[in-house]
């Protein structure tokens, strides 16, 4: 193989690539780009076995080819060469990467041992406008769960049911639902798509793309933008159904401005943030919430002016996930709702019910 391209193209190209290398395996082949060039394109390619992004950039190729490089190290030299001309080209188990008077040499995999990404998916699809899509994804992706005890849950539930899209999240301790319109779709679906893979997704589609379509077939899903095509697998298995978890009515209402409320929060949460759980406690009564918060360093309390419909409530709560789900509402004004200390509560904008976020309150010696 042996090919010239500019440095800018090819350091971009790595930089979306190299996030689907694996970290962490024993198969040394996942941990690499492959590099593939033919007809005047280099095409890199990457996966870990569960997500695969592929980029394709202009280059001049004198000699087609093949071959894989460590994604990381490749990755982290190839970004200090932006400004600068890069002949690449290979020789046994060896590759030269020419620039300006400078030559490096770096190690290689046969391409052979690359496994064979998938691009055949296009049996099922949905169509979104972008900026929906990308206000799906940030909204509930934080919710998902971090661990693999229960796989299903590090993934975003999308049904889609006619025209109406419902995209949902949970880790166990807080939830997150927000639903809209699809532009089209070929028909009823319900897909759960890891976290990972849809914050990938909504970091590759710029800004400037009108609509977006996901395409959907045997476990898998296909997105293409801008020269670069990302698939990924789905997780199988049954989700928890929101309808069991979100309560039907309430017992307290709370109207409040955005802005006040995550302030007084925060600053709550500065003498908490290395406990485990984050405690803070919200005492409603009246026309106020107040937020404090206690620890060896020392403590807090704020009165945050408020609008309250029925009884007083004290619950406490992990500040994280409050300020998580504050910062996703859209509104000035936003509604907090309750029923009591140990049952889940909600928050929503005041006008848009669109998207909901539950929490679970932490248990404390004044409520168990």
């Amino acid at each position: 193989m042996k090919c010239v391209c500019e440095g800018i193209n090819l350091s971009e190209a790595v930089l979306k690539v190299v996030k689907a290398c694996s970290s962490k395996t024993t198969v040394p082949v996942l941990e690499c780009i492959k590099l593939s060039a033919k007809n005047d394109k280099l095409t890199l390619s990457a996966t870990d076995g569960e997500i695969a992004i592929i980029k394709t950039i202009p280059a001049e190729v004198y000699e087609d080819g093949e071959v894989c490089v460590p994604g990381k190290y490749f990755c982290d030299f190839i970004k200090k060469l932006e400004d600068v001309q890069i002949i690449l080209s290979t020789q046994d188990k060896k590759m030269d990467i020419v620039y300006s008077d400078s030559q490096t040499s770096m190690q290689v995999l046969s391409a052979d041992e690359f496994p064979r990404i998938d691009l055949e998916i296009k049996e099922n699809s949905f169509k979104l406008k972008t900026a929906d899509l990308k206000r799906f994804i940030t909204s509930t992706s934080f919710c998902c769960a971090a661990d693999d005890s229960r796989p299903i849950l590090k993934g975003c539930q999308f049904i889609i049911n006619g025209d109406d899209i419902c995209v949902t999240s949970l880790d166990g301790f807080r939830l997150a639902t927000v639903s809209g319109k699809v532009v089209s779709s070929t028909g009823n679906m319900e897909i759960v798509c890891p976290a990972r893979t849809l914050n990938e997704i909504e970091k590759m589609i710029p800004e400037s793309a009108e609509e977006t379509e996901i395409f959907v077939q045997r476990g898998m899903i296909l997105v293409s933008s801008d020269n670069t095509v990302l698939t990924s697998r789905l997780y199988g298995g049954d989700f928890i159904k929101k309808e069991n978890i979100i309560p039907r009515s309430f017992i307290t209402e709370v109207t409040v401005e955005k802005d006040k409320l995550k302030e007084s929060i925060e600053r709550a949460a500065i003498l908490v943030r290395g406990d485990k759980n984050s405690l803070i406690t919200f005492d409603i009564t009246g026309d106020k919430i107040e937020i404090s918060s206690s620890s060896e360093i020392g403590n807090v309390q704020e009165p945050v002016k408020a609008h309250m419909e029925g009884k007083d409530v004290k619950i406490a709560m992990n500040s994280k996930f409050i300020i998580e789900a504050v910062n996703a509402l859209q509104e000035d004004k936003i509604v907090i709702s309750f029923n009591n200390q140990v049952q889940p509560f909600t928050c929503q904008n005041l006008e848009d019910k669109s998207a909901l976020y539950l929490i679970l309150p932490v248990r404390t010696s004044n409520n168990a």
